[in-house]
């Protein structure tokens, strides 16, 4: 596999423009703003709970915090039901209790094996005990009548009086006496700085990545996660990645050739265990060039086993390596139709030219976000409630054990953060925002439109996108390329992030995001330089094997007191304490 094939599959070739034009020392521009920052309008607005996001976790938080007696308001950088990875998602799995193949136990500890105990088990059972309940009202509100979300998502939105505010970006989220007070943003289609004061939020924000080209993932920056991390929440997950496979000859059919058609309605997936998308493919490609075929996965190097074609790679459980996921299925349909054989980029068993890394800066559904002190997704600052991709919940750990889960998961945790955080806000005394800390936050939202000269959000991710995308870099890693892209990314943040420019609205949105993407891309590098050890979806080639003496933890990443950024080691079996 040529280099520029596999940049171009994982979204490197205008990363290596970005390079190119490093070379010869891009200069600031000057800012020429279509829009005036001092027209910016603000207003503030009062809920009990705000639930910011448009997709499943955002559905099901706000239709729970609401039937729970809270008054609740949803707003969303997107549109309700056409938000982040939701609209994608083709497949949603539910345990039947009356029919499943096997016992909720057995279900925890399968997902355990598979995930070689990354998984919490905790959000591994409550996705089995209450899946076919969150199926079942989606079943009611005509989810599984149309291809498109946004009229079943309405439904229930629109029957409560829920107010939803679209097209809004949150950029802060406001803490004061301790706790979360709010948040702000401003609009993507008027001049409107707008503060929602809450006595309780939940971030359904999803995940996000580094804006690759063959993943639908490219208006999801990691928006929540940062804005938690800013006032003080603890953050997991950086360390893991998700291994979407893509065309090398046309990137951007990846998701249509892993999840079936987009045009497709959505279906129920049952219960069935698996390991799969993790870095497999990457460390064939990096090993053997190209062009590189999906496969059963193989042996890795722990315990002295041997990958079948090259020496060392991804360990995977005796259990998994030779199905490659579910048999193919007699008919050839839906979600079903993923298991077609000889389609290029499909999942594990299946033919076809790929590349994995489509989704470049995305780890592994439900493996990323914001640290849980309990079951309800209550993060580690008072007040503050996370679902879904937002929350680092390791439902299934740092591997992909269900098809659908992740939909699921979403929809589950975000009824119960919902009710949690609808509970906890009928017993707190509002805080006002204070006004001091709003000027301030007016003065960062607006900054890029009022900066003179600087650099542009799009050049900057360029660079980005070449730093961090690269097999090399991102999914096979050592420590010498680790740090080496350390040394780049924090350059970005401590010089270049100060001087993004935005000249209209967009720009203004594309400048937070940048910054968003490149702390996500230090903490990336910092927790993967942590795991000395390869495990799931993380893969040294300096440390091959599984290391359970050491490494029978998560890793957390927080800011201190100087505002500098701090790793801990979580144990597997204990939970954090609150701030």
């Amino acid at each position: 596999m040529s280099r520029r094939t596999f940049m171009g599959a994982t979204a490197g070739v205008v990363g290596a423009a970005a390079f190119a034009s490093m070379a010869f020392g891009a200069e600031p521009v000057v800012n020429r703003p279509k829009i005036n920052a001092s027209q910016f309008r603000q207003s503030t607005q009062e809920t009990d709970v705000l639930v910011i996001g448009g997709g499943m976790a955002a559905l099901f938080a706000a239709v729970k915090a609401h039937d729970a007696g809270a008054k609740v308001t949803m707003v969303a950088k997107g549109r309700l039901g056409s938000s982040g990875l939701t609209p994608f998602a083709k497949g949603i799995f539910s345990y039947d209790k009356s029919n499943a193949s096997m016992s909720i136990d057995d279900f925890v500890a399968g997902v355990s094996e598979s995930a070689i105990g990354t998984n919490n088990p905790v959000f591994t059972r409550q996705l089995a005990e209450h899946s076919y309940d969150r199926v079942q009202e989606l079943k009611s509100w005509g989810f599984f009548d149309s291809a498109l979300y946004a009229n079943s998502f309405k439904r229930p939105i629109e029957e409560r009086g829920i107010p939803v505010i679209e097209r809004v970006m949150i950029t802060h989220l406001v803490k004061d006496k301790g706790r979360v007070v709010g948040a702000s943003g401003f609009s993507l289609d008027e001049n409107d700085i707008l503060h929602f004061s809450a006595r309780t939020v939940v971030l359904c924000t999803g995940s996000g990545g580094f804006k690759p080209s063959g993943f639908p993932v490219c208006d999801l920056t990691h928006d929540g996660s940062i804005m938690a991390y800013d006032i003080g929440a603890k953050i997991t997950g950086k360390e893991w990645n998700d291994g979407h496979p893509a065309s090398a000859k046309n990137s951007g059919s990846c998701y249509d050739n892993w999840h079936g058609q987009v045009e497709e309605r959505p279906s129920v997936t049952g219960v069935g265990i698996n390991h799969h998308l993790g870095v497999d493919l990457n460390y064939r490609a990096y090993r053997l060039g190209g062009p590189v075929e999906m496969g059963p996965p193989k042996p890795g190097s722990h315990k002295n086993e041997t990958f079948s074609e090259v020496p060392g790679g991804p360990y995977v459980p005796l259990a998994f390596r030779q199905a490659g996921g579910p048999p193919p299925p007699p008919q050839d349909q839906g979600l079903l139709s993923l298991f077609r054989q000889n389609k290029p980029g499909g999942p594990p068993g299946m033919g076809g030219e790929s590349v994995g890394g489509s989704s470049a800066g995305m780890a592994i559904h439900k493996s990323e976000g914001i640290v849980p002190i309990d079951d309800t997704g209550l993060s580690t600052v008072p007040g503050l409630y996370a679902a879904g991709d937002a929350l680092g919940s390791y439902m299934s750990g740092g591997i992909y054990t269900q098809i659908g889960s992740s939909l699921a998961g979403s929809a589950v945790q975000g009824a119960i953060a919902g009710e949690a955080a609808a509970k906890a806000s009928a017993g707190v005394v509002r805080v006002p925002m204070p006004e001091n800390r709003l000027e301030q936050i007016n003065e960062e939202i607006l900054a890029p439109l009022k900066r003179e000269r600087g650099y542009s959000p799009a050049w900057v991710t360029q660079v980005l996108q070449a730093v961090m995308i690269p097999n090399f870099v991102l999914y096979i890693k050592k420590e010498r390329m680790l740090n080496g892209a350390l040394a780049y990314v924090e350059e970005l943040k401590e010089h270049h992030v100060p001087m993004l420019l935005a000249e209209d609205r967009h720009h203004l949105r594309l400048a937070h995001e940048t910054r968003n993407m490149i702390v996500t891309a230090e903490m990336k590098l910092k927790a993967s330089l942590m795991r000395k050890e390869s495990r799931c979806s993380h893969y040294r080639l300096d440390y091959p094997e599984i290391d359970d003496e050491n490494w029978q933890a998560w890793i957390n990443i927080y800011k201190d007191a100087d505002g500098n950024m701090q790793l801990e080691k979580q144990p597997f079996d204990r939970w954090p304490d609150q701030a």
